[in-house]
C-alpha cells in the first residue's frame, strides 16, 4: 500500500491550522505569499475561490509532490467586503456596523494535487445574525478578545458567540476559516482519512 502524498496547509492562519489539527492528520504549513487584492468588479465568492487556488498553486510550485490546501475568506455587509480590522478602533467600528444585522461569510477552499496538477475547489457560505449591541458591550468584547486579525472582528470559537442571535449555514467550521465537512471527503479520496481507512 502506497503512502498518501505529503499534505501541506498553504496558510499562515493559526485558526486554520488549529482546525486541520482537529483531524489528527500529519501535515506541514507553508506561507503561500501571494497578492490578495481583489480584481475590479470581482464578487466575494469568486474572489475567495480564486485566492484559495492561487495560494495552493503557489505552494505546489515549490512542493510539486504534495497535496496542498489553500483557503481564503471574506466577510460581507450589504455586499461590501470587510477586511481584518487590524486594531481596536476599526474592530469597534465594524461591530457597530454589524449590530442588529446579518454578516455573510464566503470561504473558498482549494485542494491542489501537485502530482496531477489538478485543483478541486469549492466555496462555502455562512451567515451570522448579530444581536443589537451597545457601544459598551462592543468595547467590552473587543477589549477582552482582541479580534484584530479576524474578518468581521470576532472569534466565534470564543466569546464572540455571545454577539449573535443566530448562525446560518451547513458547516460551523467555515466561519472559523476552513470548512472541514466538505474538505474531509476530498482528503479521503487522496488517502488522508481522519477515521482510518474504511
Amino acid at each position: 500500500m502506497t503512502s498518501p502524498q505529503p499534505l501541506i496547509l498553504a496558510s499562515t492562519s493559526p485558526y486554520r491550522r488549529a482546525l486541520l489539527e482537529r483531524l489528527g492528520l500529519i501535515f506541514t504549513v507553508e506561507s503561500p505569499r501571494i497578492d490578495e487584492c481583489p480584481l475590479p468588479g470581482e464578487d466575494p465568492a469568486a474572489l475567495v475561490q480564486r485566492l484559495a487556488e492561487l495560494k495552493a498553486r503557489a505552494v505546489a510550485q515549490r512542493r510539486p509532490e504534495a497535496l496542498v490546501i489553500g483557503s481564503d475568506q471574506v466577510a460581507c455587509l450589504d455586499g461590501e467586503i470587510l477586511g481584518k480590522p487590524g486594531g481596536r478602533d476599526a474592530a469597534i467600528a465594524q461591530l457597530e456596523r454589524a449590530s442588529g444585522r446579518m454578516l455573510t461569510f464566503q470561504t473558498g477552499v482549494c485542494l491542489f494535487d501537485g502530482r496531477r496538477q489538478r485543483a478541486h475547489t469549492f466555496v462555502e457560505p455562512f451567515c451570522v445574525h448579530f444581536r443589537t449591541l451597545s457601544r459598551a458591550q462592543i468595547e467590552g468584547y473587543v477589549d477582552r478578545e482582541h479580534p484584530y486579525d479576524c474578518a468581521g472582528s470576532f472569534k466565534s470559537e470564543g466569546l464572540g458567540i455571545a454577539l449573535f442571535t443566530r448562525l446560518e449555514g451547513d458547516d460551523p467550521t467555515a466561519l472559523i476559516g476552513l470548512p472541514l465537512l466538505r474538505l474531509i471527503p476530498l482528503l479521503e479520496t487522496f488517502g488522508h482519512c481522519p477515521l482510518g481507512a474504511p
